[in-house]
Protein backbone atom coordinates (compact mmCIF):
# COMPACT_ATOMS: atom_id res chain seq x y z
CA UNK A 1 0.00 0.00 0.00
CA UNK A 2 1.40 3.41 -0.79
CA UNK A 3 0.12 6.77 1.41
CA UNK A 4 0.11 9.90 -0.34
CA UNK A 5 1.04 12.63 2.02
CA UNK A 6 0.84 16.46 1.87
CA UNK A 7 1.38 19.42 4.10
CA UNK A 8 0.66 23.40 3.60
CA UNK A 9 0.25 26.90 5.02
CA UNK A 10 -3.47 27.65 4.08
CA UNK A 11 -2.54 31.30 5.02
CA UNK A 12 -6.73 31.17 6.66
CA UNK A 13 -8.01 30.74 2.92
CA UNK A 14 -7.84 34.47 2.13
CA UNK A 15 -4.81 36.20 -0.44
CA UNK A 16 -1.93 37.86 1.07
CA UNK A 17 -2.58 41.71 0.41
CA UNK A 18 -6.42 42.00 -0.17
CA UNK A 19 -7.83 39.26 2.28
CA UNK A 20 -10.07 37.84 -0.38
CA UNK A 21 -10.82 34.15 0.09
CA UNK A 22 -9.45 31.36 -1.61
CA UNK A 23 -11.03 28.95 0.01
CA UNK A 24 -12.69 27.29 -3.14
CA UNK A 25 -9.89 27.43 -5.48
CA UNK A 26 -7.87 25.44 -2.26
CA UNK A 27 -10.48 23.06 -1.80
CA UNK A 28 -9.97 22.63 -5.87
CA UNK A 29 -6.50 22.39 -5.63
CA UNK A 30 -6.42 19.62 -2.55
CA UNK A 31 -8.60 17.74 -4.44
CA UNK A 32 -6.50 17.92 -7.46
CA UNK A 33 -4.02 16.46 -5.38
CA UNK A 34 -5.55 13.38 -3.96
CA UNK A 35 -3.49 12.81 -0.93
CA UNK A 36 -4.86 10.65 2.03
CA UNK A 37 -3.03 12.42 4.44
CA UNK A 38 -3.20 16.22 4.31
CA UNK A 39 -1.16 18.52 7.30
CA UNK A 40 -2.78 22.13 7.25
CA UNK A 41 -1.36 25.07 9.18
CA UNK A 42 -3.60 28.91 9.72
CA UNK A 43 -6.53 27.13 9.41
CA UNK A 44 -9.61 29.14 9.77
CA UNK A 45 -11.99 27.44 12.22
CA UNK A 46 -13.79 30.42 12.60
CA UNK A 47 -13.63 34.38 11.24
CA UNK A 48 -17.26 36.39 11.74
CA UNK A 49 -15.21 39.70 10.47
CA UNK A 50 -15.08 37.72 6.57
CA UNK A 51 -17.56 35.78 6.90
CA UNK A 52 -20.15 38.48 7.04
CA UNK A 53 -17.54 40.84 4.75
CA UNK A 54 -17.73 38.10 1.94
CA UNK A 55 -20.67 35.84 2.76
CA UNK A 56 -20.78 34.54 -0.61
CA UNK A 57 -17.29 33.12 -0.35
CA UNK A 58 -17.19 31.85 2.78
CA UNK A 59 -18.33 28.68 3.26
CA UNK A 60 -20.84 27.84 6.90
CA UNK A 61 -18.66 25.28 7.85
CA UNK A 62 -15.13 25.47 9.76
CA UNK A 63 -12.21 25.51 6.89
CA UNK A 64 -10.95 22.12 7.90
CA UNK A 65 -14.53 20.67 8.03
CA UNK A 66 -15.15 22.41 4.23
CA UNK A 67 -11.63 21.09 2.81
CA UNK A 68 -12.17 17.39 4.40
CA UNK A 69 -15.45 17.06 2.54
CA UNK A 70 -17.20 13.66 2.36
CA UNK A 71 -13.82 11.58 1.10
CA UNK A 72 -11.60 12.64 4.47
CA UNK A 73 -12.06 12.53 8.22
CA UNK A 74 -10.66 15.82 9.92
CA UNK A 75 -9.07 17.01 13.57
CA UNK A 76 -8.56 20.69 14.25
CA UNK A 77 -6.79 21.74 16.92
CA UNK A 78 -7.22 26.00 18.12
CA UNK A 79 -3.90 28.01 18.50
CA UNK A 80 -4.56 31.41 18.40
CA UNK A 81 -8.54 32.84 19.85
CA UNK A 82 -9.87 36.29 19.29
CA UNK A 83 -12.97 38.25 19.57
CA UNK A 84 -14.00 37.25 16.28
CA UNK A 85 -13.02 33.72 15.51
CA UNK A 86 -9.69 31.33 16.07
CA UNK A 87 -7.22 29.40 13.49
CA UNK A 88 -4.80 26.36 14.37
CA UNK A 89 -3.80 23.28 12.40
CA UNK A 90 -5.46 20.58 11.15
CA UNK A 91 -5.47 16.74 9.58
CA UNK A 92 -7.50 15.98 6.52
CA UNK A 93 -6.93 11.95 6.55
CA UNK A 94 -9.07 9.46 4.58
CA UNK A 95 -8.87 6.97 7.17
CA UNK A 96 -10.19 7.02 10.85
CA UNK A 97 -9.07 9.10 13.15
CA UNK A 98 -8.45 7.63 16.68
CA UNK A 99 -7.49 10.31 18.39
CA UNK A 100 -6.70 13.58 18.46
CA UNK A 101 -4.81 16.25 20.95
CA UNK A 102 -3.61 19.96 20.42
CA UNK A 103 -0.37 20.81 22.83
CA UNK A 104 0.14 24.43 22.70
CA UNK A 105 3.97 25.69 22.19
CA UNK A 106 3.40 29.22 22.03
CA UNK A 107 7.11 31.06 22.77
CA UNK A 108 5.20 34.71 23.56
CA UNK A 109 2.62 36.54 23.55
CA UNK A 110 2.40 37.68 20.00
CA UNK A 111 3.00 34.19 18.25
CA UNK A 112 0.23 31.28 18.79
CA UNK A 113 1.59 28.31 17.75
CA UNK A 114 0.60 24.50 18.34
CA UNK A 115 1.26 21.05 17.87
CA UNK A 116 -1.42 18.55 16.73
CA UNK A 117 -1.09 15.14 17.35
CA UNK A 118 -3.40 12.30 15.62
CA UNK A 119 -3.60 8.76 15.95
CA UNK A 120 -4.86 7.33 12.39
CA UNK A 121 -5.98 3.56 11.85
CA UNK A 122 -4.14 2.41 8.83
CA UNK A 123 -4.69 -1.39 7.79
CA UNK A 124 -4.99 -2.35 11.87
CA UNK A 125 -1.58 -0.03 12.51
CA UNK A 126 -1.94 3.03 14.68
CA UNK A 127 0.30 5.98 12.81
CA UNK A 128 1.20 8.75 14.92
CA UNK A 129 0.48 11.98 13.11
CA UNK A 130 1.88 15.24 14.15
CA UNK A 131 0.90 18.84 12.47
CA UNK A 132 3.42 21.70 13.36
CA UNK A 133 3.44 25.69 12.82
CA UNK A 134 7.19 26.98 14.59
CA UNK A 135 7.44 30.53 15.07
CA UNK A 136 9.35 33.31 13.13
CA UNK A 137 12.25 33.52 15.62
CA UNK A 138 15.19 30.78 15.97
CA UNK A 139 15.36 31.02 19.81
CA UNK A 140 11.58 30.23 19.69
CA UNK A 141 12.56 27.20 16.82
CA UNK A 142 14.96 25.85 19.02
CA UNK A 143 12.53 25.61 21.83
CA UNK A 144 9.57 24.41 19.77
CA UNK A 145 11.32 21.66 18.33
CA UNK A 146 12.51 20.69 21.46
CA UNK A 147 8.82 20.61 22.71
CA UNK A 148 8.40 18.82 19.47
CA UNK A 149 11.04 16.03 20.63
CA UNK A 150 9.17 15.53 23.90
CA UNK A 151 5.80 14.98 22.31
CA UNK A 152 7.03 12.46 19.96
CA UNK A 153 8.60 10.49 22.45
CA UNK A 154 6.04 10.85 25.30
CA UNK A 155 3.18 9.81 22.82
CA UNK A 156 3.82 7.59 20.26
CA UNK A 157 5.94 3.70 20.99
CA UNK A 158 9.45 3.80 19.86
CA UNK A 159 8.49 1.78 16.77
CA UNK A 160 5.64 2.87 15.77
CA UNK A 161 5.37 4.73 12.50
CA UNK A 162 5.47 8.56 12.59
CA UNK A 163 4.09 11.11 10.14
CA UNK A 164 5.37 15.05 11.51
CA UNK A 165 4.33 17.98 8.96
CA UNK A 166 4.04 21.69 8.74
CA UNK A 167 5.40 24.73 8.33
CA UNK A 168 8.89 24.57 10.41
CA UNK A 169 9.91 28.38 8.91
CA UNK A 170 13.50 26.93 8.59
CA UNK A 171 15.02 29.16 6.49
CA UNK A 172 18.65 28.11 7.34
CA UNK A 173 17.74 24.18 7.70
CA UNK A 174 19.24 24.18 11.19
CA UNK A 175 16.54 21.36 12.92
CA UNK A 176 16.93 19.16 10.38
CA UNK A 177 20.13 17.59 12.34
CA UNK A 178 18.55 18.23 15.85
CA UNK A 179 15.71 16.01 14.42
CA UNK A 180 17.32 12.80 12.84
CA UNK A 181 19.76 12.85 16.28
CA UNK A 182 17.00 12.83 18.48
CA UNK A 183 14.13 11.31 16.95
CA UNK A 184 16.20 8.71 14.13
CA UNK A 185 14.06 10.57 11.43
CA UNK A 186 15.77 12.04 8.26
CA UNK A 187 15.38 14.33 5.76
CA UNK A 188 13.74 13.47 2.65
CA UNK A 189 15.80 15.84 0.23
CA UNK A 190 18.71 14.33 1.16
CA UNK A 191 17.73 10.59 -0.14
CA UNK A 192 15.51 11.92 -2.95
CA UNK A 193 16.97 15.70 -3.64
CA UNK A 194 18.24 16.59 -7.04
CA UNK A 195 21.71 14.45 -7.54
CA UNK A 196 22.56 16.79 -10.52
CA UNK A 197 25.20 19.79 -11.26
CA UNK A 198 28.52 19.93 -11.05
CA UNK A 199 27.90 20.85 -6.95
CA UNK A 200 26.51 17.27 -5.86
CA UNK A 201 29.29 16.20 -7.91
CA UNK A 202 31.84 17.27 -6.15
CA UNK A 203 30.29 17.12 -3.05
CA UNK A 204 30.00 12.92 -3.93
CA UNK A 205 33.35 12.84 -4.74
CA UNK A 206 34.59 14.50 -1.97
CA UNK A 207 32.21 12.02 0.65
CA UNK A 208 29.97 15.34 1.68
CA UNK A 209 26.52 15.31 2.01
CA UNK A 210 24.25 16.68 -0.47
CA UNK A 211 23.42 20.48 0.17
CA UNK A 212 19.72 21.24 1.21
CA UNK A 213 18.08 24.09 -0.52
CA UNK A 214 15.38 25.06 1.46
CA UNK A 215 12.51 26.40 0.24
CA UNK A 216 11.88 30.39 -0.35
CA UNK A 217 9.76 32.69 2.22
CA UNK A 218 8.43 30.34 4.91
CA UNK A 219 9.47 26.69 5.15
CA UNK A 220 7.85 24.05 6.07
CA UNK A 221 8.87 20.54 7.48
CA UNK A 222 7.53 16.92 7.08
CA UNK A 223 9.35 13.65 8.52
CA UNK A 224 8.17 10.26 8.53
CA UNK A 225 10.24 8.01 10.95
CA UNK A 226 12.58 7.56 7.98
CA UNK A 227 11.98 10.84 6.47
CA UNK A 228 11.51 14.88 6.35
CA UNK A 229 10.21 17.01 3.23
CA UNK A 230 10.75 20.60 3.46
CA UNK A 231 8.80 23.31 1.41
CA UNK A 232 6.81 26.67 2.08
CA UNK A 233 3.79 28.52 0.27
CA UNK A 234 4.56 25.23 -1.99
CA UNK A 235 2.18 22.30 -1.36
CA UNK A 236 4.84 19.43 -0.62
CA UNK A 237 3.29 15.91 -1.49
CA UNK A 238 5.45 12.98 -0.60
CA UNK A 239 4.46 8.88 -1.74
CA UNK A 240 5.11 6.48 1.48
CA UNK A 241 4.80 3.05 0.66
CA UNK A 242 3.18 1.09 3.39
CA UNK A 243 4.32 -0.89 5.61
CA UNK A 244 8.26 -0.50 4.76
CA UNK A 245 7.75 3.19 5.10
CA UNK A 246 10.35 3.95 2.19
CA UNK A 247 9.29 6.66 0.34
CA UNK A 248 9.81 8.94 -2.82
CA UNK A 249 8.68 12.49 -3.03
CA UNK A 250 7.14 15.05 -5.79
CA UNK A 251 6.27 18.87 -5.40
CA UNK A 252 3.12 20.60 -6.72
CA UNK A 253 2.38 23.95 -6.41
CA UNK A 254 -1.34 24.94 -5.40
CA UNK A 255 -3.20 28.04 -6.03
Amino acid sequence: MKLRIATYNIHKGVTSFSGRPRIHALKQALAQLDADLVFLQEVQGRHDRIALRHAALWPQQAQHEYLAGESHHAAYGVNAVYDHGHHGNALLSRFAIASARNQDVSDHAYESRGILHCVVEIEGVAVHCYVIHLGLFAGGRRRQTAALIEAVRASSPPEAPIIIAGDFNDWGNKLSEFLRIRLGVSEVFEQHGSSHGLMSYLRKLGGMRTAIQPARTFPASRSCRASTARSSGYCWVCRVTWPAWASTISSARSA
